[in-house]
């Protein structure tokens, strides 16, 4: 009796994991760009206190970036997205990889290689969003 009185009266089904609309690049590009501007502050400051820091912040928004890309790439983009440009797949791996290379450095070149293969996903994101 108790099953039958707590049980659920409707079952919702859902296609995505957000609600759609609500994917952007910008998230990944964001935390790039904090990324790309800690190892420049990196760079021009000595400290061994504030590098330590410094570190770990960068680090922690890699991981982010990678997060935001691996939704967009597996959450967003569908089969008919990676028909129309083949190169996706690669893009997304080497972004992930680029952003894993700038977490373990502290040369901004490694940021910004990060950042433009961002903005390459967004601009198909965009033309993806264009086309539904």
């Amino acid at each position: 009796m108790f099953s039958r009185l707590f049980a659920p009266r409707a079952t919702a089904h859902a296609h995505c994991d957000l609600p759609c609309g609500v994917y952007d690049p910008a998230q990944a590009r964001i935390e790039a760009e904090s990324v790309k501007a800690t190892q420049e502050k990196y760079q021009a400051n000595e400290d061994p206190h504030f590098r330590a820091r410094a570190t770990v912040v960068k680090e922690e928004r890699a991981e982010l970036v990678k997060h935001h890309l691996s939704v967009l790439h597996t959450d967003y983009f569908k089969a008919p997205h990676f028909e129309a440009y083949p190169q996706l797949h690669e893009l997304f791996n080497k972004a992930g990889k680029a952003a894993s290379a700038a977490k373990a450095s502290t040369d901004p070149a490694t940021g910004q290689a990060l950042l433009d293969l961002i903005a390459e996903i967004d601009r198909i994101f965009w033309e993806t969003k264009k086309a539904a």
